[in-house]
């Protein structure tokens, strides 16, 4: 008799496995804007995708990765800052759209991506009447707006938390300037700790968008609508006509000479698309980062300023030390000459020499204050003490 209760069907252990994988919080865009929220597991992302898991790895927010602009064959896989999202050709795919900071990002998404696209079909309606400006957002690829607003929320996101961050730090260092206190210094202390940090998140967006401007070739693997049209049409319509019949090999030369010349220049003009974007991000973060540089330096101002105040108070204390210090000498010596003069030994010229006393104790004070004298004059002459 088999043993049916302890054969586990395949569908369980399919279902247990899923059940296993912790659901997130998604929202898909496509390019008319209609978002759909749903809660997926990682398989069903990459599924949907084509992502390989090490890159879906990166949007965790769990793991600290730095932030990332990933072209991948079909999707750019986008980490910045609190933007989790994956990018196709033909839709937009954000992580934990009930975010505070991610709710503006998919309104935004929202109104831009149906707005272009009514342009595009405004263009098909009114061929005979064409515009330059309408025809330059036709050519504008999906996933490019769609990196349009997500780089424009974060550069916008930073320099705000810049300019908050400005509203607190300069008052505070004023009036640490103007008054040296416990209170004031951990104030400043506090504000310093939060600037290194912002400058650190603006630093890594910095640094990933001057890496792409710096390769083409990672620019070039972002044109995921390209890569779209060239797989269903390899040609991409530049099959250059039958000029020499009666020569095939010369026919042949040129015509896969005119059809790469044709596709470099293709890809050279959607490269430069690509660039004057980034570009126009890129000094955006870039004076965002000036900004905070601006800061740093006006802190490292302020703790020189403070350092030299504090030298200075030290000098003082120096001074009244030796001021100090050179009174006990002069009166110890007093009390040197006192102390011999006062002892209990019998002497028989003190009988008859009572004004003797009076002398002492007078030329006594004088010589310890000739001494103190020329102790302050000898540190004034050295520069020791101001005068």
């Amino acid at each position: 008799m088999a043993r049916e209760g302890f054969l586990v069907p395949v569908e369980t252990q399919a279902s247990l496995k899923k059940k296993t994988a912790v659901s997130t919080s998604w929202v898909f865009l496509d390019n008319s804007g209609e978002s759909t929220i749903l809660d997926v597991d990682k398989y069903a992302i990459m599924r949907r995708v084509q992502i390989h898991a090490r890159d879906l790895r990166i949007l965790d927010p769990l793991l600290s990765y730095p932030s990332t602009i990933l072209g991948r064959e079909k999707v750019i896989v986008l980490n910045l800052e609190h933007i989790k999202a994956i990018v196709t050709a033909e839709e937009v795919l954000v992580r934990d759209p009930f975010d505070d900071n991610v709710i503006p990002i998919v309104e935004e998404l929202q109104r831009r991506l149906p707005l272009a696209n009514s342009i595009c079909h405004g263009q098909g309606e009114e061929e005979e009447h064409p515009s330059t400006e309408s025809g330059e957002e036709n050519e504008f690829p999906f996933e490019f707006r769609a990196l349009e607003v997500v780089l424009e929320a974060i550069c916008s996101f930073l320099d705000a938390r810049t300019r908050e961050l400005e509203t607190d730090v300069y008052p505070a260092l004023d009036e640490l300037t103007s008054k040296i206190s416990s209170r004031n210094l951990d104030r400043v202390r506090k504000l310093k700790s939060a600037m290194t940090r912002l400058t650190n998140r603006v630093q890594k967006v910095r640094d990933e968008l001057e890496q792409l401007l710096d390769d083409d070739e990672d620019m070039a693997d972002l044109y995921l609508s390209r890569k779209l049209s060239g797989t269903s049409s390899p040609a991409n319509g530049f099959d250059a006509p039958n000029w020499f019949i009666n020569s095939p090999t010369t026919g042949s030369k040129i015509s896969k000479t005119s059809r790469a010349s044709a596709a470099t220049t293709q890809e050279e003009d959607d490269i430069d698309e690509l660039e004057m974007l980034l570009e126009a991000y890129f000094m955006q973060i870039d004076g965002t980062m000036h900004k905070l540089t601006t800061m740093r330096e006006y802190i490292d101002d302020t703790e020189d300023y403070i350092n030299i105040q504090l030298d200075n108070h030290r000098n003082q204390l120096i001074q009244l030390e030796l001021l100090l210090s050179s009174g006990t000498v002069s009166l110890s010596v007093y009390s040197l000459v006192a102390a011999m003069f006062g002892m209990n030994i019998p002497t028989m010229w003190k009988d008859d020499h009572g004004y003797v006393f009076k002398w002492v104790v007078i030329l006594a004070g004088v010589v310890c204050a000739s001494l103190f004298l020329s102790i302050i004059s000898y540190a004034r002459h050295k520069g020791l003490v101001g005068s």
